[in-house]
């Protein structure tokens, strides 16, 4: 008998201290069991009635994500600085896709100036310019942070055109080639026709007929050399132009400049020799001068002593 009331006094003491866990355990889904499991202080805490209800670590980490993505309104970029932000971007990737088809051969100033243009329309107007509300991006988007990201993109970019020489083969405000670029442009067209025509087969044919338009290309690139209106598009398919005509075709003409560089040459070469052969000759004549006036006192004094003795 006494055996039967100890047993039934365990079972209802262990109901009892068991009742607010599975309580506490009833509150939770059975997703939230199986996606994040909980630390074992949490369920301690549960079990001593510590805690009312139990901690969801994930939804507050997410919360807390959230919060940190959002900042004061006077620290926030403005729609209108952010619009020219999204269309520098669209810019710089236009560009930047027109330079790397453009890098052999180079057609960097022919090909890509209009896009230039368009990217340093962007960046003035990120600059300079105010916008609606008197808002200025220029703080904003290139001076807020040690990084400058546009800033040190679009620097990149311009160091590419200048390096290019473009200012020089494309007009101000970059709205079109120069005339010099055009009709260099036209040269070559007609000396590469010319070397398509007759490149099969016998080259000597090609050095002969191909002739006047390659002297005439080479004497127009001579003349921009010197006015100093080259730019790499230029420079590159020049060189190219050449090798087609010196290496694949082992054609050659004699330059007119030559003639005067032989002839100088030649002087220098001889120079040695006129010298010393005028050194000799200068010689020869100055001892002569001086042996005439001894033999002609003399024969005077012998004259004078042999009246004397007659």
């Amino acid at each position: 008998m006494s055996l039967c009331k100890t047993s039934l006094f365990l079972l209802v003491l262990g109901v009892k201290f068991s009742a607010p866990v599975s309580a506490g355990d009833a509150n939770l889904t059975a997703s939230d069991s199986a996606e994040e499991p909980k630390p074992a202080f949490v369920s301690s805490a549960a079990a001593v009635g510590d805690s009312p209800a139990l901690i969801k670590p994930g939804a507050e980490s997410y919360f807390s994500l959230n919060l940190l993505s959002a900042f004061p309104e006077d620290l926030e970029v403005s729609d209108y600085c952010n619009d020219l932000l999204h269309i520098f971007g669209q810019r710089y990737v236009a560009y930047v896709n027109c330079l790397v088809p453009a890098a052999r051969p180079v057609k960097v100033c022919q090909s890509c100036f209009a896009s230039y243009r368009n990217l340093v329309e962007i960046y003035t107007n990120i600059s300079d310019q105010v916008g609606p509300g008197n808002v200025s991006c220029r703080d904003s988007l290139l001076r807020s942070d040690r990084l400058m990201l546009v800033y040190l993109l679009y620097d990149n970019l311009v160091e590419i055109w200048e390096t290019s020489g473009c200012k020089d083969c494309v007009t101000a405000g970059l709205q079109n080639l120069t005339n010099d670029m055009l009709n260099f442009m036209a040269a070559l067209n007609q000396s590469l026709t010319c070397f398509e025509k007759y490149q099969q087969g016998n080259h000597s044919e090609l050095c002969k007929e191909c002739k006047s338009p390659y002297k005439s290309l080479n004497e127009l690139y001579s003349r921009m050399e010197k006015n100093h209106t080259l730019c790499i598009d230029i420079e590159d398919a020049m060189n190219v132009t050449r090798r087609l005509w010196s290496k694949n075709f082992n054609c050659s003409f004699p330059r007119e400049e030559t003639v005067p560089v032989i002839a100088v040459s030649s002087f220098m070469l001889f120079l040695p020799i006129i010298f010393y052969l005028s050194s000799f000759l200068h010689s020869e004549q100055k001892k002569r001068k001086l042996i005439h006036p001894k033999r002609a006192k003399s024969n005077t004094s012998l004259m004078n002593i042999q009246d004397k003795f007659s």
